[in-house]
Parts: C-alpha cells; sequence; structure tokens
C-alpha cells in the first residue's frame, strides 16, 4: 500500500502591510506599500495599495502590521484573509 505523504502547496500570494481601518465588522483595509524604480531616471519611489482582508475575531487594531493571504471572493471587495499579526500598534 503506498501511502501519499507528500505536502500540498499553496501558491496563494501573502503580502505584508499595516491596518489603516478595521470600522467594518469581520474586515481590515491594509495599505501595502512596495518600491518601483523609475523607468528613466532609475530612482526608486512608494507606491501604496490598499486591501480588504477577513478578520474572523476582529482582533486587529489600527497601526498593526499585519500578513495577508490571498483568497477566494468574500464579497464584493474582499479577496484577502488575514494571516498573523507580525507587530502590534503601540
Amino acid at each position: 500500500m503506498e501511502e501519499n505523504t507528500e505536502k500540498k502547496v499553496s501558491h496563494k500570494r501573502i503580502l505584508q502591510g499595516k491596518v489603516t481601518s478595521n470600522k467594518p465588522n469581520k474586515t481590515i483595509v491594509v495599505a501595502v506599500e512596495r518600491q518601483v524604480m523609475h523607468p528613466l531616471y532609475k530612482k526608486y519611489y512608494k507606491r501604496t495599495k490598499k486591501f480588504m482582508a477577513h478578520d474572523e475575531e476582529n482582533a486587529c487594531q489600527i497601526g498593526d502590521v499585519v500578513k495577508i493571504k490571498e483568497s477566494r471572493p468574500l464579497s464584493a471587495r474582499k479577496r484577502w484573509t488575514l494571516e498573523s499579526i507580525i507587530t502590534r500598534a503601540k
């Protein structure tokens, strides 16, 4: 008898960002910042994008640094779930 002991690898994206809002119930808004190089001047500048993520326990506060994971569509604008809280806001 063969036993399948291989782990399934998840190909879902994981992003890290800062919580900017926790007003909706079981939802957080996370601002993810990335650095982009200018095509002509080769200088790096920051780009920010906001993602709505599902927070089942309403555990996050504004200012927390969190990891979010890609998931199935949960509502009209929610396609991410809270993976973990990295640091708490002071």
